[in-house]
């Protein structure tokens, strides 16, 4: 796993020691990461606030040209909203943690011109399982394919 989605991954765990669901990202331009989040839905009590919404609700404001330069580093593929907000603000590249525990909009993005890169890293997959295992109802409260 590289640097930047270790960070990802680093805000999923924090997001899970808050009790929350952990996806997390970062993301980053010219090599420096400029907005990191996760999923604060269940700490927030707000059901848009998926991992990719908080990333870049904590870069903050900046003009259109700005996204093009980035990358978003997400732990998990992100669903028709995140995708859609990706989409919206034109970001260029977006590297997914896995698929496995939920497949998401990854087709869609790359069909929009968007390049995705799917690592399927162990540890992203291990920790969704698990919590998945233990959070049934969390889970599917959500983003589940049931």
């Amino acid at each position: 796993m590289d640097a930047f989605l270790n960070e990802a991954y680093q805000e999923a765990l924090t997001g899970l020691r808050e009790g929350g669901i952990p996806i997390g990202g970062v993301l980053v331009r010219n090599g420096q990461i400029v907005g990191r989040g996760h999923n604060r839905r269940v700490q927030n009590g707000n059901p848009i606030l998926h991992g990719e919404i908080d990333t870049l609700s904590n870069a903050g404001r900046h003009e259109a040209a700005f996204y093009r330069e980035c990358v978003l580093y997400t732990t998990l593929s992100p669903c028709i909203m995140c995708t859609g907000a990706i989409l919206l603000y034109r970001i260029p590249e977006v590297v997914i943690g896995e698929d496995v525990s939920f497949k998401g909009e990854a087709e869609f993005l790359a069909s929009r011109g968007v390049k995705v890169s799917v690592v399927n890293a162990p540890e992203l997959i291990a920790m969704m399982k698990d919590f998945i295992v233990k959070n049934p109802a969390l889970w599917n409260e959500d983003i589940s394919e049931k």
